[in-house]
């Protein structure tokens, strides 16, 4: 007998495993409701693209997460993920200017001799975990050096970063960005060439036709938005690299043989296992899909990991494929919420499977050790992830 098609963001097993039930979303209930939480999903391809590109009927300015959208909180200006043109218009262009080609150009040495130094203490341990030891301290540091913030207080940070969304009652605060506050107040005093320095004196013109600079408000909210982006995602996608990585030791060799594949690669990983499942919007208008209306006032969720495994889009989506050409996937959202930070994540990614590979080419997780963590179906990967060398 078939089992109940139940999909609970919350179910722990869900979001280590998701695929089987995804699967049957998109055959049996592409457009997904649930009435105990009263949320409606989209899981095939086609429709979550779509549903991205449509700003005005799924926006963002409510929260992008099931979670804000039920707390039904006021998201602080110039938190530009979570807001709706033409206030996101303006900001995205102005934070735009902070990741830019010279940018990636001049970080990318210093991210890669970062792999180096925490890399090469492990050559001969015997093993190591790919959280603890890496995934934690390159997206960290690298996203501080960006920002502006001191080396000193990288871990710091991303570990309150960490805390504030793994606990309830702190999604105010998370918002607001106001662990950032003294470091802004520093540097009006102590320009650099960081990110903070050139928002605190950016000039721009905003939805209302007024040329200023950001309020105290925007650059926290700002500069928290860049951080957290910066921190979690990245870290879990470094994870599900070494994950993904060991199950499958035929692609990992041929990455070995072949390294400019690793790019590829990457894409793959995000393809394959995406550190999360889905993004949420608010309905702000009745829609009609797959025959049945969406009422305005909905929270909707798009499940992304599911539209990447979409038969209807990728053949044979459930092999993991290092050669395929995967660089169409949701990943990294669509439309005009796409992702900023891509292209740094994308870096970091390359340069740590670079450097990895040169020093470990093979490599096997003790699933004994290793530890899953979720937080819905927002943020799911590896806390802790050990491996073990020939």
């Amino acid at each position: 007998m078939t089992p109940e098609l139940i999909f609970d963001p919350q179910d722990p097993e869900l979001a280590r495993d998701p695929h089987p039930l995804f699967r049957r979303l998109r055959e049996e209930a592409p457009l997904y409701y649930n009435e105990e939480q009263h949320f409606y999903a989209l899981s095939r391809y086609d429709d979550v693209e779509q549903a991205l590109i449509d700003k005005d009927t799924f926006i963002s300015g409510r929260g992008v997460t099931l979670g804000l959208l039920r707390a039904n909180m006021v998201i602080p200006p110039g938190t530009v993920l979570m807001e709706d043109a033409p206030s996101h218009t303006v900001h995205r262009k102005l934070l735009a200017r902070m990741f830019t080609q010279r940018q990636l150009a001049d970080i990318e040495p210093k991210t890669r001799d970062l792999c180096v130094q925490l890399l090469d203490p492990l050559v001969g341990s015997g093993g190591f975990d790919f959280n603890h030891d890496l995934g934690k301290h390159v997206p960290s540091r690298v996203i501080n050096m960006l920002i502006g913030i001191p080396d000193r207080d990288s871990d710091s940070v991303r570990d309150q970063l960490m805390s504030f969304g793994e606990e309830e009652g702190h999604s105010d605060e998370l918002l607001t960005g106001g662990m950032f506050a003294e470091y802004i107040d520093w540097r009006v005093d102590h320009p650099s060439d960081d990110i903070m320095t050139q928002l605190l004196y950016a000039e721009f013109e905003d939805e209302h036709g007024v040329t200023r600079r950001l309020t105290r408000e925007e650059l926290l909210a700002y500069v928290n938005i860049v951080a957290l982006a910066g921190n979690e995602t990245t870290r879990l996608l470094i994870g599900w690299i070494g994950k993904l990585l060991s199950d499958h030791p035929d692609q990992r060799r041929l990455l070995v043989e072949d390294p400019s594949l690793i790019t590829n690669a990457v894409e793959e990983c995000l393809r394959f296992e995406p550190p999360t499942l889905d993004a949420a919007r608010y309905v702000a208008r009745d829609v009609e899909l797959h025959g049945r209306v969406v009422p305005a006032g909905s929270a909707i969720a798009l499940l992304v990991a599911s539209a990447n495994r979409d038969e209807r889009e990728h053949a044979d989506p459930g092999t993991f494929d290092v050669r395929r050409d995967a660089g169409h996937h949701l990943t990294f959202g669509f439309g005009p919420h796409y992702c900023l930070g891509h292209a740094l994540a994308r870096l970091e990614a390359r340069l740590v499977v670079e450097e990895v590979l040169t020093r470990f080419p093979d490599w096997e997780v003790d699933m004994a050790r290793a530890e899953f963590r979720h937080s819905g179906a927002e943020l799911r990967g590896w806390e802790a992830l050990p491996i073990v060398l020939p």
